[in-house]
């Protein structure tokens, strides 16, 4: 199923492509912006099926053939523009797939829709290629990108297209739709609310994921002994987690996290409010070891951390630095 009414506390967003839909004042080209993994591709999806649906009504009905196709991902009026290399999208590819492809009327449905996902990712050739198609679109052309990182795109794309921005869902939002659609334990849904910090998708994948709990496990062993490890045995214990299916920065979030109950014990000397309050123990000694310059510049660190294996620096140098901090500070 792929409705607007799945759409998790993102009403501005929802109220505006339905609101286009209603007066049929459909835009050529929308950039949905928004967290990795925070649901741009499921509101591209429904907004897509909801514009070629054949019934024409504000929810795609789920059950007419286009929708049908769009829900199997096996549209021929649905396009996904796909790139063979993981961190570029080349000129090659928008020229190939959209480009050449967009003068060729639509197979069946009244809308030809190009949906690019992570389209920061275009080269500055890429983005003056795709440029030409949004300056002259035909009229049945709608181009959706969807961008973790608004400040990738040339200001010449961002004035052609409607900028929908998403916001963070609140806490109390993203538990109550991991206990009520996933049917997660409180305290479960409480620590993947934590983790997830108003990004649904992000909640919803570690609320899902079986390894989240081994990974959590490992991590807060890691955080417990981490004053009297070596470097190198450090360094070993974080390699372990490519075993499971989690990112790195999903285990980085953990000790974040950790932190930020210390930062908070230490402040209020109060463990109900905690995250890991089954850790009180360690948390309490950590936060008596530590100063509140200490964990504020380990809680830094681990956002720089996150920010440097995003531009692909070196995973051990990264993780050398991190640790130093840690261990030096909290």
């Amino acid at each position: 199923m792929a409705k607007f009414q799945d759409i998790v506390g993102q009403e501005q967003i929802r109220e505006h492509l339905e609101n286009a839909l209603s007066t049929g004042k459909i835009s050529h080209a929308y950039i949905i912006n928004g967290e990795k993994n925070a649901g741009k591709e499921f509101i591209a999806k429904v907004f897509a099926m909801a514009l070629q649906c054949e019934k024409g009504e504000l929810e795609p009905c789920q059950e007419c053939r286009s929708c049908k196709q769009a829900l199997s991902n096996n549209h021929p009026d649905i396009i996904r523009v796909i790139h063979e290399k993981p961190n570029t999208i080349s000129v090659d590819d928008i020229r190939r797939q959209v480009n050449s492809d967009v003068a060729i009327k639509p197979y069946s449905s009244a809308h030809k829709i190009y949906i690019i996902n992570e389209a920061e990712k275009m080269t500055a050739q890429a983005q003056n290629a795709i440029l030409k198609t949004l300056e002259e679109p035909p009229a049945y052309a709608v181009i959706i990108l969807l961008v973790a990182n608004l400040n990738a795109l040339l200001p010449t794309i961002l004035s052609r297209c409607v900028v929908l921005n998403m916001k963070p869902v609140s806490d109390a939002l993203v538990k109550k739709y991991l206990m009520e659609q996933l049917h997660v334990t409180d305290y479960k849904a409480e620590v993947c609310v934590a983790f997830a910090r108003g990004n649904v998708g992000k909640a919803k994948a570690l609320a899902s994921s079986e390894d989240f709990e081994n990974v959590k496990a490992e991590a807060l062993s890691l955080l417990k002994y981490i004053q009297d490890m070596e470097l190198n045995e450090i360094i070993v214990a974080i390699k372990k987690i490519s075993e499971f299916k989690l990112e790195i920065s999903d285990y980085l979030d953990i000790f974040a996290v950790w932190y930020r109950d210390v930062l908070l014990f230490k402040a209020t000397n109060d463990g109900n409010h905690l995250v890991f309050r089954e850790e009180i123990q360690t948390i309490r000694k950590t936060a008596q070891r530590s100063s509140y310059e200490g964990i504020e510049t380990v809680i830094q660190a681990l956002d720089t951390a996150k920010k440097r294996l995003d531009a692909n620096v070196n995973f051990e140098l990264v993780m050398e630095l991190l640790i130093l901090t840690i261990q030096e500070n909290g």
